[in-house]
């Protein structure tokens, strides 16, 4: 199944030349000293707050989001994470892409306890299931299964989905 992504063709330069046609340029200013504050923050109740309050994200009850992680810096409001959910040091997770003749922009969804290891990248308009586990480096760029464990670039499936346990 295709990433989910909304396609917005540009037709002189390429899409990035575009940017602040795209987002105020003061959002992504702003974002961008919210995320680096999380990148650091140490409390995970704080960091929690600062995604929700000032980003607009949705983050579940006991989500942990390690140190240096990434969120997209200009659409953070586009990704939530469900509860009990881990995401590893330094990951990424992305809501745009800004190509050579177009743009795209899409949601991203991490189901209640999932696990994503470090160094992981998340593409637009991916989901992942509830239970999932992505191994650290993977670039995850097409939906993951409920419970399955995936990992690699590009990311294959390596088990298929199992029971999970809700915490």
């Amino acid at each position: 199944m295709p990433r989910r992504t909304d396609r917005y063709p540009v037709k002189t330069a390429n899409s990035l030349w575009h940017v602040y046609r795209t987002v105020p340029f003061l959002k992504v200013v702003r974002n961008f000293i919210v995320i680096q504050v999380a990148r650091y923050m140490p409390f995970l109740p704080v960091k929690n707050m600062l995604y929700r309050r000032l980003l607009g994200m949705d983050v579940g009850p006991r989500a942990a989001v390690a140190l240096m992680v990434m969120m997209d810096v200009m659409f953070p409001e586009k990704i939530s994470i469900g509860k009990n959910s881990v995401i590893g040091y330094n990951t990424t997770i992305l809501a745009h892409e800004y190509l050579i003749d177009e743009y795209r922009l899409g949601r991203v969804n991490i189901g209640d306890n999932v696990m994503i290891g470090a160094n992981a990248t998340i593409l637009p308009g991916v989901t992942i299931g509830d239970g999932a586990v992505v191994s650290a480096a993977t670039l995850v760029h097409k939906d993951v299964p409920p419970g399955a464990f995936v990992g690699g670039n590009p990311m294959k499936i390596i088990r298929e989905g199992r029971e999970t346990t809700e915490q």
